[in-house]
């Protein structure tokens, strides 16, 4: 599978972000010093899901991102996506060369394989995480890290 700390860091800032979507613009320096990710990493993270419509930037004395849409209408699959990464299993890439430049003998396991990633993943919105597996705790302990409150919020952002 090819799902490099690129999408892994994409998918941790967004939930960042959603767990703070209350306070208004967030910024990017908060979020590193939070999730422990680079700020320049998260910048270069930023502008592609900016593009793809995920967050939008607030410009000024405090600026910074918000969710464009709703938790719940935001998916793990769409921000990995966004971030040009693929859920893909198969070695050829998709390719169908994967062996001798021709199909090997189990790339249809493997692409069935990534297309059912895809679809698991598709179907768990950043609210979703938000309330399951400790997530909040996390998020707690992080925000006391910083001095910071944690709301879950389930308001649907502009």
């Amino acid at each position: 599978m090819r799902l490099t700390t690129k999408g892994r860091y994409a998918v941790t800032a967004m939930l960042d972000l959603a767990f703070h979507a209350g306070e208004g613009p967030i910024t990017l320096a908060e979020i590193a010093r939070r999730q422990g990710i680079s700020l320049s990493y998260l910048e270069q993270l930023f502008s592609r899901l900016r593009k793809q419509s995920l967050v939008k930037s607030v410009r000024g004395p405090g600026g910074g991102y918000v969710l464009a849409r709703g938790v719940e209408e935001i998916h793990v699959a769409e921000v990995i996506s966004a971030v040009d990464e693929r859920v893909d299993t198969t070695r050829c890439g998709g390719a169908h060369n994967c062996q001798d430049n021709e199909r090997c003998l189990t790339h249809d396991l493997w692409h069935d394989l990534s297309d059912r990633i895809y679809d698991y993943l598709n179907q768990i919105s950043l609210h979703d995480l938000m309330t399951q597996r400790g997530a909040r705790q996390v998020a707690r302990r992080q925000d006391g890290q910083q001095g910071m409150s944690v709301q879950v919020s389930t308001a649907k952002t502009a």
